[in-house]
């Protein structure tokens, strides 16, 4: 995979997302401009702080919000260490969401 600086963080979350969670459908929005002044965006020295994902996946059959949630955030760990400061998260499964 190429360097972290040659990819926006967006497109990092969206293909470690896709690659394991298979999803049938991922929505990654970076919002962080709606935060700008805030002390946790100045701190971070990055302005992609504040996302918010949308994902469909069958992987998702049989867990909890909370556990569909942890999975999540397990796979964007490294962003979360590197400046990723919030996220909101939709995550169904294709049935829940129509598919």
């Amino acid at each position: 995979m190429a360097s972290r600086g040659l990819l926006s963080r967006a497109s990092r979350m969206k293909t470690r997302l896709q690659s394991a969670l298979q999803a049938t459908l991922i929505e990654v929005e970076d919002v962080s401009y709606q935060h700008t002044g805030h002390a946790a965006v100045k701190e971070s020295g990055t302005n992609e702080t504040h996302f918010n994902v949308k994902i469909v996946s069958s992987k998702f059959d049989g867990q909890n919000l909370v556990k569909r949630h942890r999975m999540v955030y397990e796979l964007l760990s490294d962003e979360l260490l590197s400046g990723l400061h919030a996220l909101s998260i939709v995550a169904k499964t294709p049935n829940e969401a129509g598919m």
